[in-house]
């Protein structure tokens, strides 16, 4: 994925910007494209015509960029058509939102199918994603929109009436009444978030949870699962969240495989209830689950038409919704849940997603970062030399649990690492990196000292906690119990150099607090003392006789031109066999000019002997660092150590600032040879000294004239 830093970072002021201003939030959501549904309607209101969106439009593009692009003859015969043009009276919702009205059609997407299923089973929430105000009647212009969670952001996503269909059937999702559209509306918009509808191919459950609710998901294996698992379930559901389940299948297929108890291998399953009923003598434990296919069940005990239902009462039947239906859903006992499903999910809701939940309240710390190539890519622990280059976030737990038991002072919390984009960017090439996070304690004498921690921390001191294992999925999640205190989490991916974004949400019923770990930003402008005549080396001395030799050939003033230092340099430099350099340039040279003359004050554009030696001085103790940094004395510094040595050069700077260096800096293999270290320092030097002539209070404000000014000289 190509990196542009001005991109990036001007895109995250924005979104700042944004979020300073209620932009994202629920009651004030992101316009996605920009398009502005109320405007737009009325638009089309006005001009009596029907919405086409040109930013999701009815084409190949739309539909997907291999299985489903210009290539291939499943598109061929596709039709692009409005509901009015599919049946009679179409409505967007008959009778209310159910979990039947979610059937699947000609594309991969259960899961997202299944997360819809559950989402029918909390209206507020449904809602929430899908506005009730919309109809094909009154007001009607061809224009719908639905909500989603996006990485920290609520979005409002705007999209036409106009549907894959063949034969005039819709081809993807659609309901099990014909004449009824939301569930198809709605898939549109999420294909439309990500691009296309192929990129919805294959997912998790919990990714569609999420994007629904904004909450926070927890996985079990069921062979791993506790013991009270369905008190979880069963509070789960109570107190609102999402719940999804699957069926590994030990050898990868193309196609879902079907079981010949009628369960799906591969395939993503709701779960919709969970009940206990007096059966006999005893009670039992059962569990209600959907395929998004809307047939294919269970066929063992307490399926639809089994014994097991001849004992209870019409009254248990009814409280249980009992349907013998070919429709997707079936019950079955908790016993043979556990022994057939594999994995069970579950999303709990946050703050945001139902701003009135009592029941059960979070406690949420929201961080962005990213990983970028030879900066803060660093892989994970099993590479020292670089995992203490990823991004660092300082976590604060604060109070600990009411519940403690055996007077243990605990913190519960959850670590939740989301990586951003990757499957908008399936159709660029781009997978789902392998992902995970470390936890490590900081020593009471670090408290408050919020300073990137170095490779000889992580060498010496093992992680305190870390996610279970290192996996290629969208989210990460862990539940940890630690004692109150600060720790630092370093969320990476397994291999280093994988450039990408990333979010960082630490969820507790209790107060914490999280943040990134961002160096201040400042420079200590130490001035290497000038040699005495009698204390000159043999290359001084060389120095001082080569620079008067060409300074009297063009200067009675005694005084070099960019040109001429470039010259001096360099035939200084390639002296030094150790140093990988091609030599300076003149535009690095007219920049070492620049910043003597900041310097000194005297702005002539020309160097003199005092001057020269100010700068050669500065530029041997460069060369020190660079030495010392220089991997193998191949004379270039690979860039996860440009770090440290510009720290070592006096310069404290933050993870952005990092990034661009890398990016203007390293070659391709990600070094930064010698010329190439030189003019970075200079330019730092040069701009630090330029802000602190305008610094009054940490910023400073310059005209047009100014800026250009100072930028055009450095």
């Amino acid at each position: 994925m190509p990196y542009t830093p001005s991109g990036f970072f001007c895109d995250r002021l924005i979104r700042e910007r944004e979020r300073r201003d209620g932009e994202g939030s629920l009651s004030k959501p992101l316009r996605f494209s920009g398009q502005d549904f109320t405007a737009l309607k009325q638009e089309c209101l006005t001009k009596k015509c029907l919405f086409e969106d040109d930013t999701f439009p009815a084409s190949v593009e739309s539909l997907g960029y291999k299985e489903l692009g210009h290539k291939s003859n499943k598109v061929k015969n596709i039709v692009w058509r409005r509901p009015k043009e599919i049946c009679e009276n179409p409505q967007f919702i008959v009778g209310g939102a159910s979990r039947t009205d979610i059937c699947q059609g000609d594309l991969g997407d259960c899961w997202l199918l299944a997360a819809i299923a559950c989402l029918t089973l909390n209206e507020k929430l449904l809602y929430r994603v899908v506005p009730q105000d919309q109809s094909f009647s009154e007001g009607y212009g061809g224009i719908f929109h639905f909500q989603f969670w996006r990485y920290g952001d609520w979005v409002d996503v705007v999209i036409d009436d106009r549907i894959p269909t063949f034969n005039n059937q819709l081809v993807f999702t659609k309901s099990a009444e014909r004449n009824e559209f939301w569930s198809a509306l709605l898939e549109k918009a999420y294909a439309k978030l990500h691009g296309s509808y192929e990129a919805l191919k294959g997912g998790n459950t919990t990714e569609a949870m999420e994007d629904f609710t904004g909450g926070v998901t927890e996985f079990y294996e069921m062979k791993e699962a506790p013991k009270e698992l369905y008190k979880i379930m069963k509070k789960a559901l109570e107190r609102g969240s999402m719940m999804g389940c699957s069926i590994d299948s030990l050898v990868p297929a193309r196609f879902e495989t079907r079981t010949v108890t009628g369960l799906v291998k591969g395939h993503a399953y709701s779960v919709t209830a969970v009940e206990e009923s007096q059966h006999k003598a005893s009670k039992v434990r059962l569990v209600r689950l959907r395929n998004p296919w809307g047939q294919v069940e269970w066929n063992g005990p307490w399926s639809d038409n089994s014994k097991e239902w001849v004992s209870l009462s019409k009254g248990e039947k009814d409280q249980l919704q009992h349907q013998s239906a070919e429709d997707g859903e079936f019950w079955m006992a908790f016993e043979d849940f556990k022994k057939n499903y594999t994995k069970i999910e579950i999303c709990n809701l946050t703050p945001d997603a139902l701003e009135d939940d009592k029941i059960h309240k979070w406690t949420v710390s929201v961080n962005e970062g990213r990983w970028v190539r030879g900066c803060s890519a660093g892989g994970c622990r099993n590479y020292p030399d670089t995992f203490w280059t990823n991004p660092q976030f300082r976590l604060c737990l604060l109070e600990e649990d009411d519940d403690s038991e055996d007077n243990e002072v605990a913190c519960s919390f959850v670590v939740s690492l989301m990586q951003k984009n990757r499957r908008k960017e399936r159709k660029l090439g781009a997978n789902l990196f392998t992902i995970g996070f470390a936890i490590y304690e900081v020593p009471k004498e670090m408290h408050g000292n919020k300073q990137h921690m170095q490779k000889d921390f992580f060498l010496f001191n093992s992680s305190k906690a870390r996610c279970k294992s290192y996996i290629n999925l969208r989210e990460v999640t862990q539940r940890f119990r630690l004692s109150p205190g600060e720790y630092v989490i370093v969320p990476s991916t397994y291999e280093p150099h994988q450039e990408g974004e990333f979010i960082l949400r630490v969820f507790s019923e209790k107060r914490n607090t999280s943040e990134e770990i961002e160096n201040r930003i400042e420079a200590d402008h130490t001035v290497p003392a000038p040699a005495n005549a009698g204390e000159e080396s043999e290359e001084d001395q060389q120095f001082r006789s080569l620079f008067q030799q060409i300074a009297a050939d063009v200067s009675t003033e005694m005084e070099v031109t960019a040109n001429e230092l470039k010259n001096v340099l360099n035939r200084v430099v390639s002296k030094h066999k150790d140093l990988n350099t091609e030599g300076f340039s003149l535009e690095c040279c007219r920049s070492m000019i620049a910043l003597v003359d900041v310097s000194s004050m005297d702005g002539t554009g020309r160097l003199s002997l005092q001057e020269f030696r100010h700068l050669w001085n500065k530029i041997k103790q460069w060369q020190g660092i660079f030495r010392h940094y220089s991997s193998d004395q191949a004379g270039i510094i690979n860039s996860y150590e440009m770090r440290n040595a510009i720290n070592d050069a006096g310069f404290r700077l933050n993870n952005q600032l990092y990034d661009i260096i890398t990016m203007r800096y390293a070659n391709e293999g990600m070094n930064i040879d010698f010329d190439s270290f030189i003019s970075c320092l200079v330019r730092l030097e040069a701009m630090f000294r330029a802000f602190q002539a305008f610094d009054q209070d940490g910023t400073i404000r310059l005209s047009v004239l100014e800026w250009l000014q100072l930028t055009m000289y450095a």
